[in-house]
């Protein structure tokens, strides 16, 4: 068992001395995080003699030894390894609140890296130059995916996502539910006719959606009623813009996610098909999420960019 975490807002005597207990456990961990004292001092600015002081003050309140300490390395302790790890998080909880905190007063500015699900980035890219014109001081590097990339890696300030996931390192938003929608265009139905059933989707060419978790398997669902069709047809894709330029061509009929085609079934370029039904390519939830990476917080502007999103999804 590691020694019980004990965080004081307090600066006490230690040796003649003002010693910060916070500081201290910051040290400790950058120490851990660099590999060396010496790497330590640089990071912080400070001296090597400094950072063994504070490094110390921390054992002698904890009563345990943190490090085992040689001439060329350290290497954590038992109760050490425990307390770092117990620490860290608690240290970066303390900082996303702070940077939370004081993000309603900062200034939105600076550079927004953002990586946008190629679905979604239909929705969100025609609304960019609105939410520039409100942040003149703000600069957008967009990047399209749909690859969940390493946020951290990629530096990466918002991602939106397909789908909910449980990672402690990433913080998720749901913008919009997994909704979908079977469409055609006026041409196609004309020439084959709008299926009444989810039977008779089976006579029809259906463009189909690869993936990991996608199936040739529609399911349908209205109340207790679920019907499950097998479709088949001539093209398939792992890419959205290619489903919707399919669809909008006349190729057939299509499993959609509702907010990409939102303005083409509103202005009749698309049909809605069974529109009493609920369908599914996948068991899967597939909402549409915004994520951020956990240990940075949430900056001023991380939180404006989020907030546009969460209203441009609710738009109806």
């Amino acid at each position: 068992m590691g020694p019980t975490l004990h965080f004081s807002v307090q600066r006490k005597e230690w040796g003649g001395q003002i010693v910060d207990e916070l500081g201290n456990i910051k040290t400790f961990i950058d120490v851990v995080e660099c590999g060396s004292f010496s790497a330590a001092a640089r990071r912080k600015d400070t001296t090597v003699s400094s950072v063994a002081r504070q490094v110390k003050a921390l054992e002698d309140e904890l009563g345990v030894r943190l490090l085992n300490r040689t001439t060329r390395s350290n290497s954590l302790t038992e109760p050490g390894a425990n307390f770092y790890e117990r620490a860290r998080t608690v240290v970066t909880e303390l900082r996303s609140a702070k940077q939370e905190a004081s993000s309603f007063q900062t200034t939105v500015k600076g550079l927004l890296r953002v990586c946008l699900r190629i679905s979604a980035s239909r929705v969100i890219l025609p609304a960019l130059p609105a939410f520039l014109e409100r942040h003149p001081d703000l600069v957008l590097d967009v990047m399209l995916s749909d690859e969940r990339l390493d946020l951290v890696a990629h530096k990466v300030d918002v991602g939106v996502w397909l789908g909910h996931l449980e990672d402690s390192r990433i913080v998720a938003r749901r913008l919009t539910p997994s909704k979908r929608v079977i469409c055609a265009s006026p041409a196609y139905l004309a020439k084959r006719g709008v299926p009444s059933t989810p039977q008779e989707i089976t006579q029809h060419n259906c463009i189909i959606y690869q993936g990991s978790i996608y199936q040739d398997l529609w399911r349908f669902t209205k109340g207790d009623e679920q019907i499950d069709v097998t479709v088949h047809g001539n093209l398939r894709t792992n890419t959205s813009p290619v489903l919707v330029a399919a669809v909008l061509s006349g190729m057939g009929l299509a499993v959609l996610q509702e907010f990409t085609v939102r303005s083409a079934l509103a202005d009749g370029t698309l049909k809605q098909i069974l529109p009493e039904y609920e369908v599914s390519p996948t068991d899967v939830d597939t909402g549409v999420y915004a994520v951020y990476p956990n240990a940075r917080g949430m900056t001023r502007k991380t939180r404006v960019f989020i907030d546009f999103l969460v209203d441009l999804f609710r738009r109806p």
